[in-house]
């Protein structure tokens, strides 16, 4: 049997404004799968990874993929940089950055990080697909800093 399984990727290059018009699509994605009750969690989640291409990815350039999966929604934002993310947990209560990674923590059901072949690196999340808050980083476990 084959089955279709709805999904959308794209490859761009990410500005200041872009979230925006990247949360719309989600927003519309997750309407036409009767997702509507993943809205908010999906869309930050995926805001925070781009906003995070914007601020660190020099060339700025990234693949977007979300995909219905049986019981939710899985969301990856893949970029060239090798530099990982790190949730960070002491900040200062003056900072402008840094919070990223702990909303999203916050909101979905499990992300992590998986380095690609040549230095590239995937962030992905996903909702409403159960179970507990889980990092993952290749293999090994060990958390980096993005800076």
């Amino acid at each position: 049997m084959n089955y279709h399984i709805p999904h959308y990727r794209m490859s761009l290059t990410v500005g200041e404004h872009s979230v925006r018009h990247i949360r719309r699509i989600v927003r519309s994605l997750l309407h036409e799968w009767e997702l509507t009750e993943l809205t908010f969690a999906v869309e930050l989640g995926v805001s925070e990874l781009v906003t995070n291409v914007v601020r660190h990815v020099p060339d700025r350039r990234c693949t977007l993929a979300v995909a219905r999966q049986t019981a939710g929604v899985r969301a990856e934002v893949t970029d060239g940089s090798a530099r990982l993310p790190c949730l960070e947990t002491e900040l200062d209560q003056e900072s402008e950055g840094g919070r990223g990674l702990g909303l999203l923590d916050a909101v979905v059901d499990k992300w992590g990080v998986e380095p690609g072949p040549g230095g590239g690196k995937t962030v992905w999340f996903e909702c409403g697909a159960g179970g507990g808050q889980e990092w993952r980083l290749g293999q090994n476990q060990s958390r980096a800093h993005l800076t």
